[in-house]
């Protein structure tokens, strides 16, 4: 009796840690998981990414009820409408309608990398969904990065455009090089990367290529103004960063000038995954964020 009881024990044991998925909400771009019970909090993970990268934090602050969004075509899920035509300004309507159809009451939202642009993007279209929001490393027009002062922008979507092309049509090898050099300088801690580097590898190439042509050429600082409550940015200087820290806390300044409640906070001795790399100081971000402090 001590197997069957033994197996049993961890069906029920297993069902319980997984994460249930919200029934009611439907879409073919994104899904739904949603953890614990309090306050609405909504998680968004970045490109190519899952939302696994929550899981230290929401282990680490209960209290609150978490959902937790999933790109459809990323971390080796399946593409469903995003394998043509646009994807960020989709994802973020559907974001918001999701907020919307489950009756949430304008939560908090964060969002890391991509994930914060969405955040953004869904409080900037929609001020009702969001009381307010946290960006994880990342900016409103990551375009001004990728080209000199003053390029038009048509001439960062020609940038956007090679960058596209490169993912698509590299080897898998090349791929698979790029990924592990390209999380090398988002994780610093070599023994925290093998996830990350496992999820873009897993993601669909089209529509990772894409998203990342649309975060490029994205310029939402024309939108800032009108996102209600408070802005709070974390910020790293990566470690291949042709900027100093003070000329990167610069652009963040410029950039992020438009907001009318923007708190920025450089986040030290982190990379791009700042919950992997400083996990006590995130978290304590991040309480401070939901509590209005």
């Amino acid at each position: 009796m001590i197997r069957p009881l033994l197996l049993l024990f961890l069906l029920v044991f297993s069902t319980a840690l997984a994460p249930p998925a919200d029934a009611a909400f439907r879409s073919d771009r994104i899904s739904v998981s949603v953890r614990g019970s309090g306050p609405d909090v909504v998680l968004i993970p970045g490109l190519s990414s899952s939302p696994e990268v929550w899981e230290g934090t929401v282990e680490a602050i209960p209290g609150y009820r978490y959902h937790l969004i999933q790109v459809a075509g990323f971390a080796g899920t399946p593409v469903g409408a995003n394998a043509e035509g646009p994807v960020v300004a989709p994802v973020a309507e559907e974001i918001a309608r999701y907020i919307t159809e489950s009756g949430l009451k304008r939560p908090a939202l964060i969002g890391h990398s991509l994930g914060g642009l969405w955040a953004m993007m869904v409080a900037a279209r929609h001020p009702e969904t969001a009381s307010r929001v946290m960006v994880v490393d990342m900016l409103p027009y990551l375009g001004a990065l990728y080209a000199p002062p003053g390029t038009p922008p048509e001439g960062v979507q020609a940038i956007a455009a090679q960058i596209r092309e490169g993912l698509l049509k590299s080897s898998d090898a090349d791929r698979k090089a790029r990924i592990e050099a390209t999380i090398a300088t988002m994780v610093r801690e070599e023994g925290l990367r093998a996830r990350p580097v496992a999820h873009s590898l897993a993601s669909d190439r089209a529509v990772s290529a894409q998203a990342m042509y649309e975060l490029i050429v994205t310029d939402l600082r024309p939108e800032l103004p009108a996102i209600q409550g408070p802005l709070t940015v974390l910020w790293v200087r990566a470690p291949n960063s042709p900027l100093t820290e003070e000329q990167l806390a610069g652009a963040y300044r410029a950039l992020y000038a438009t907001a009318p409640a923007v708190t920025l906070t450089r986040i030290p001795d982190a990379y791009h995954f700042i919950m992997f790399d400083q996990p006590g100081i995130f978290q304590r971000e991040v309480r401070a964020f939901l509590k209005g402090d």
